[in-house]
């Protein structure tokens, strides 16, 4: 089933509900060729995950801000994952039994806020830089999300292109190992990770600009696209 996200009812089903995410989780550096163009792994044997405010979730066709502290405004394409019931302590075995469904988010970043603290937080949670959408596809649709082709265009010039099998934590482990330490609820959203090819591996980085469109493209799941504009651009 497709169903429009973010949204709290489905149109082709009222029986399928899902609350308002308490949780906006990410991994850090989850592809190789992304870990070696931003300098290496982080966490060697073990993932690393950061916090996004919940504040900064926007959908499909709304603006990303660039704000006036900071030009270092990034993208990053990734899949995510929304969970359908309460996981705690769950296998690696029936992670995927507690996934509604799986969704296109768009990781901005501003890269210098985040590198000042090495909980990332802060320069993750910026207001609008936590896109999703436009659809959420049900799990029982996508077949492996281990399967699907990533890309991200920016003004429809191919910058990040991959498949979800070259992740090196998978979305059943990445599930796993978060509810061993904070339990997931209904509706809480997993970005899993981006491919090689982010603004800031170009030299000189290549940061978003007011008038760029960025679109995320996520087969069997649909297009993610988003205009960006200057938060002067806002005042009027």
């Amino acid at each position: 089933m497709r169903i429009p996200y973010p949204s709290r009812r489905s149109p082709i089903d009222d029986s399928f509900w899902l609350p308002a995410p308490s949780k906006f989780l990410g991994i850090a550096r989850n592809y190789a060729a992304h870990a070696r163009e931003r300098g290496g792994s982080l966490g060697g044997e073990f993932p690393v995950f950061f916090n996004k405010q919940i504040s900064c979730i926007v959908g499909s066709g709304d603006a990303i801000v660039i704000p006036a502290i900071s030009p270092q405004v990034d993208y990053e394409g990734e899949l995510a994952v929304v969970i359908g019931r309460r996981a705690s302590n769950v296998s690696i075995a029936e992670a995927l039994e507690y996934v509604a469904g799986y969704t296109i988010a768009n990781d901005v970043s501003v890269r210098d806020w985040q590198q000042r603290s090495p909980t990332m937080t802060l320069g993750k949670s910026f207001d609008t830089h936590g896109p999703l959408g436009p659809w959420l596809v049900t799990s029982d649709d996508i077949a492996d999300p281990q399967s699907l082709e990533i890309r991200t265009y920016v003004n429809d010039e191919l910058r990040q292109r991959a498949s979800t099998e070259e992740m090196i934590y998978s979305v059943a482990e990445q599930i796993a190992v978060l509810s061993i330490a904070c339990t997931l609820e209904p509706g809480d959203v997993i970005a899993t990770g981006t491919p090689a090819g982010v603004g800031a591996a170009f030299d000189p980085p290549r940061w978003l600009c007011a008038g760029d469109v960025v679109r995320v493209e996520i087969d069997e799941i649909g297009v993610l696209s988003n205009p960006v504009v200057a938060r002067d651009s806002l005042a009027s």
